[in-house]
This record gives C-alpha cells, sequence and structure tokens, in this order.
C-alpha cells in the first residue's frame, strides 16, 4: 500500500487524530484487568493463567515493533494502521470464539498472539510520521502518539465494566463482550487509516527554518552497531525495570486494590475498581506527555532518575501503609504509573540524544524487546506471589508485600544502569558512504524545491 501524500496546504494538525484514533484503541491493553475476574470465574483459571493473554500481547507487542519496524518504514503509516487494525481486531473476535466454546488457550492465542502483533505495529506506525509533520516540535509530537497508548484505558475501562455488567460475565457475556470490542476498535481505527497522510514537502504550519527532511546533527549510530554499545544495554535495563514496576500493578490493578482494602469498613466494589483502573490511564496517559515534555529542561538521565528513585519511594509507601490509606494507595499508584507512561515517551528523546536520527526508529524497535521482558515479568511477580500466598492462607495486602519489595529492587537496578550511561564512543558512529551523503542531499534540495 502506497503511503499517501498529502496535498500542498494539508494541516498537520489532522495527523495527530489520525495516531490518536488507532493509539486509543490499541491502548484497551492496559485494561485488561477489568477482564481478569470474568476470565477466571468463567473459564475456571488462576490469576497467574488469565494474566496470560496479556502477558503475550505486550511480548508480541516487542517483538513485532522489533522486527517490523523496517517493513512500517519501508510501505508506510496506512499500510501499518491497516495491519494493525486487522490484528487487533481479529484477535477480540478470535477470543469471542474462545469464550464461546471454553477454550481459555483461543484467548491466549486471539488476545495474546494475533492481538499482540497489532498492537506492536499499530504502536509505532504514526511515530516516525508525526516526527517528519512537526520537525520543530519532535517531542511534542512522540508526546502525542504514545499518550494516546496511554489513554486507551481510560475509556475502555469502564466501557468494558459497563459492558460485562450489562451482558453477565459468564461465557456468553464476555463472548459477546469480546464481540462488540472487535468490531467497534475496527470502525474507530478506520478513521486512522483513512486520515493519516505523509509531508510531501515541508509540513505546512511549521516554524520557519524546519524542513521535511533535517539534517542530522551530533553522533549518528546504526541500528546494528547501536546494539553493541554499552549505552544500549543500559537502556535497556533501564526501560525493563521502569516498566516491569509499573505494568505489574497495571495487569492487576482491579484485583489488587479490591484485596487491600476487602477488610475495610469501605470495601471497594467492582465499579470502583474499574474508576481505578481509568484513574491509572490517565496518570499514565499525562505523565507521557508531562514528564517527556520536563525531560526537555531537565534532561533525560535526570528524569529517569526520578522515574526509578522516586518510584521506589513510592512502592515502599505503598509496602508499608497502602492497607492503611486508600487516598495513599491510590496516589502513590498514579504517580508510579506516570512514571511508567512517561518513561515510555522520552526514551524515544534519549535514543536521538545518545545515537542520533541516522535510524533511531529502527533503535527503538529494537528497545522495545524490553517491554516484552517486562511484560512477562511484572505479571508474573505479581500474580504467582499472589496465588501462593493465598496457598499460604494469606489474604488482602498481605499477598503483596513480597512482589512489592521486589519492584523495589529492580527499580534499583534501573537506577544504577541510567548512571552507568555515558555518551557513544565516536568509534561507534556511522560515517556515510559518498553515495548516500549525495542521495541525502538531493533528496533535501528536492523536498526544498517542492516546498517553494
Amino acid at each position: 500500500m502506497r503511503p499517501p501524500v498529502a496535498p500542498p496546504g494539508w494541516s498537520r494538525w489532522l495527523v495527530p487524530p489520525a495516531a490518536l484514533a488507532v493509539h486509543l484503541s490499541i491502548g484497551q491493553a492496559y485494561a485488561w484487568s477489568v477482564f481478569k475476574p470474568a476470565v477466571e470465574d468463567a473459564l475456571h483459571v488462576s490469576g497467574t493463567q488469565s494474566a496470560l493473554p496479556f502477558q503475550l500481547a505486550i511480548v508480541m507487542l516487542g517483538l513485532s515493533a522489533a522486527f517490523g519496524g523496517t517493513l512500517v518504514e519501508r510501505n508506510g503509516p496506512r499500510w501499518a494502521m491497516s495491519v494493525a487494525l486487522i490484528c487487533f481486531s481479529s484477535g477480540f473476535l478470535i477470543s469471542a470464539l474462545g469464550a464461546g466454546l471454553e477454550q481459555f488457550w483461543l484467548i491466549v492465542l486471539g488476545y495474546g498472539f494475533v492481538g499482540g502483533i497489532g498492537l506492536g505495529i499499530g504502536y509505532i506506525s504514526p511515530v516516525s510520521t508525526l516526527i517528519k509533520w512537526f520537525p520543530d516540535r519532535p517531542g511534542m509530537a512522540t508526546g502525542i502518539a504514545i499518550m494516546g497508548f496511554g489513554g486507551g484505558a481510560l475509556i475502555a475501562s469502564p466501557w468494558s465494566a459497563q459492558m460485562l455488567e450489562s451482558f453477565g460475565s459468564g461465557n456468553g457475556g464476555l463472548e459477546l463482550a469480546f464481540l462488540v470490542h472487535g468490531v467497534v476498535y475496527a470502525v474507530f481505527m478506520s478513521l486512522g487509516v483513512l486520515l493519516i497522510r505523509v509531508p510531501g514537502g515541508a509540513p505546512s504550519g511549521a516554524r520557519d527554518g524546519a524542513a521535511a527532511r533535517p539534517v542530522p546533527t551530533g553522533p549518528q549510530v546504526s541500528a546494528n552497531q547501536a546494539i553493541r554499545t554499552p549505552q544500549f544495554w543500559c537502556l535497556w535495563v533501564v526501560l525493563c525495570m521502569n516498566v516491569t514496576a509499573g505494568i505489574g500493578i497495571l495487569e492487576k490493578a482491579a484485583p489488587m486494590i479490591t484485596d487491600f482494602f476487602q477488610d475495610s469498613s469501605t470495601p471497594v466494589t467492582a465499579s470502583a475498581a474499574a474508576g481505578f483502573v481509568a484513574l491509572l490511564s490517565a496518570a499514565n496517559m499525562a505523565g507521557r506527555i508531562g514528564w517527556s515534555s520536563t525531560s526537555d529542561l531537565i534532561g533525560r538521565k535526570n528524569v529517569y532518575r526520578l522515574y526509578l528513585g522516586a518510584g521506589a519511594v513510592m512502592y515502599l509507601l505503598i509496602a508499608l501503609w497502602g492497607d492503611t490509606s486508600k487516598p495513599l494507595f491510590v496516589l502513590c499508584a498514579l504517580v508510579i504509573l506516570s512514571f511508567y507512561g512517561g518513561g515510555f515517551a522520552t526514551v524515544p528523546a534519549y535514543l536521538k540524544d545518545l545515537f542520533g536520527t541516522y535510524q533511531v526508529g529502527a533503535i527503538h524497535g529494537r528497545l522495545l524487546t524490553a517491554w516484552s521482558t517486562a511484560g512477562v515479568l511484572g505479571p508474573l511477580i505479581v500474580n504467582r506471589i499472589a496465588d501462593s500466598q493465598e496457598s499460604a492462607g494469606k489474604h488482602g495486602a498481605s499477598l503483596y508485600g513480597l512482589s512489592l519489595t521486589i519492584m523495589i529492587g529492580l527499580l534499583v537496578v534501573g537506577f544504577v544502569a541510567n548512571e552507568l550511561v555515558r555518551p557513544v564512543h565516536a568509534r561507534h558512529h556511522h560515517v556515510p558512504a559518498p553515495r548516500e551523503s549525495a542521495d541525502d542531499a538531493a533528496a533535501t534540495a528536492r523536498d526544498q524545491q517542492q516546498s517553494s
């Protein structure tokens, strides 16, 4: 599918809504915890097992982003968004079949494997296009795209909870809920597919001097060379630890807040738990644009010090006093999830600072394998320990004490890895071949001629 080129005078402000149509849809993944109790009751699986669809979806997100990044750049954003639409919606339809047939493996296959591919391709589909449309505001453009993914559960959480309440949480209700999700998201994502365009010249509305193809400055490192540097692997550890800490809460958010206050005078209802998930999504969404913008002022390394250091403190407060105060529990969780979202939005700029713009998209895709790893680690730690503690006769907040301690340790590891990041040595810098330099210069001149 040939990338559609915007006609002269096309407003670049029509592109962010196209990106949001896709990212707000695939961001539903963050509302999986709303489905967990219904899946466990209807299909008789444990908390650890019910996390498998979400875990596999995050694994496939990272893998498809890493290995599909080249195809996305080659075929353009409309092709990528179309693939994301087909895979993500099909995942829900396969899950609906699994619920109807009482076959949990079909839900894992549909939501986790097929839907996860849609997540990965959809996640990276608009990012490079937005940066091309906003060469004068690349940080803001990245924040817009990734913010939508974080905000998906803000819509999906109460919507899914209401659907399960209306349809019933049995097999039939779960089947119908999955079916409706698949159809509605297909329609909504199609808006992004139809609206997306790539710039034909200098974007209309860009600041003076901003070109459609900015001239690279500073260090330029290829993707193949980047993975041979210690900086890449330090950032891989940083992202993995930050995501593990956040995703562990996010995947089990609704059951966790219910367990923490089950013995209080005012236990948390199912609708209130769904509202908590929506709040976490809002914090996730706000953190993506708020903290990434802050990193432009205080630097990437400093903002990751905040994510990892203050995040560890938030976990400590939950572990010590989280079950004594709902406001404290909610506030700490919101801060952690804002750091979680901010980490995703800041890492492309961190990579750009270290490796330049030469192949930063491909480097970003490869770094997202850290997300795949964290997508397994976070839910596995929280769910496996909670299941084992429950088998030992414990209940309530005591189900999560050990896992919270582990999260603190992981954040400390990430903090140390961030401190080890240094500028990339000159031996790793990419030196363009004469033909490549000439091609870049010709392309730049052509773009400038089109815009004049």
